[in-house]
């Protein structure tokens, strides 16, 4: 008798695909299909108001910045929680994944009153002359924090997996550190940073609670575009919100398209090697 690989496959996947539908595809459909009634003119004028170019210009740069960071941040600290050992390194692990845990309007809050120009970590930025909250500087921090695990938690089991065997073949060959490093360990990771930078900025671009209470939200210079579709939403404008929000989504969805292609690259030259 031909056994099944996964017992009650047909069930499994009927639960799944409901659950995709419903809780994806669903409320997706539904986007789209609000944007797509305002008509291509209607559609056009609204994405491309100065106001939405301005959001799109503090949202992508903002978590652009924002992904270099972690990109750098991350994998220092991935590699740190992989290969030393010190204390306070379980509770080091445990604080990465605070971003998840902790609900957006919180940790907005608190970064709010940890940079604000009195608080603990803007008070002497501020005397030095780099203010943090309420400008474009306090989005890529708020951008950062809430996007970090993304990194770190992609990277680091790939670092734990990686062969000790090729570090030290590389040693006996006469390679320094840093030729080791760039040569033998970053090409074996980079599909994973593809991903966890890839990740890091898509939950960037449609970050929301931590970031409204940062930003200051003035039009034109700290408004992001997630806060302008909820104020057209405020407003009772559904179709803009709709429209607006499409865009992001567009955006993301090329992104994490165009990341897979490299990391399917990645992949193929990392197989060859």
């Amino acid at each position: 008798m031909k056994r099944r690989v996964l017992p009650g496959l047909p069930l499994a996947l009927g639960i799944t695909i409901f659950y995709v539908a419903l809780i994806v595809a669903l409320p997706l459909g539904a986007l789209i299909f609000k944007a797509a009634s305002l008509g291509f003119d209607d559609y056009w004028r609204i994405i491309s108001s100065n106001r939405a170019l301005a959001s799109y210009r503090v949202t992508a740069g903002s978590a652009a910045v924002a992904t270099v960071f972690n990109l750098v941040f991350g994998m220092a600290l991935a590699w740190v929680l992989v290969r030393y050992n010190f204390p306070g390194k379980r509770l080091v692990d445990a604080i990465v994944d605070l971003p998840f845990a902790l609900p957006t309007a919180v940790a907005g809050i608190a970064l709010t009153t940890l940079f604000a120009a009195n608080g603990w970590f803007g008070a002497p930025l501020a005397a030095i002359g780099i203010p943090v909250a309420y400008t474009p500087l306090g989005i890529m921090v708020a951008m950062a924090f809430t996007s970090l695990p993304f990194v770190v938690r992609t990277v680091q089991p790939v670092l734990e997996d990686l062969d000790p065997a090729l570090e030290e073949a590389a040693q006996s060959l006469g390679g320094s550190d840093w030729t080791i490093f760039t040569k033998v360990i970053l090409p074996l990771l980079t599909p994973a940073l593809l991903a966890g930078v890839s990740l890091s900025f898509a939950r960037s671009l449609g970050e929301f609670g931590a970031i409204i209470f940062i930003a200051g939200n003035q039009p034109m210079q700290t408004e992001i575009t997630a806060l302008l579709a909820f104020i057209r939403l405020e407003e009772y404008d559904y179709q803009a919100a709709a429209a607006i929000a499409s865009v992001l989504l567009i955006t993301a969805f090329v992104m994490l398209a165009v990341t897979n292609l490299l990391q399917a690259r990645a992949l193929r030259y990392t197989q060859r090697s």
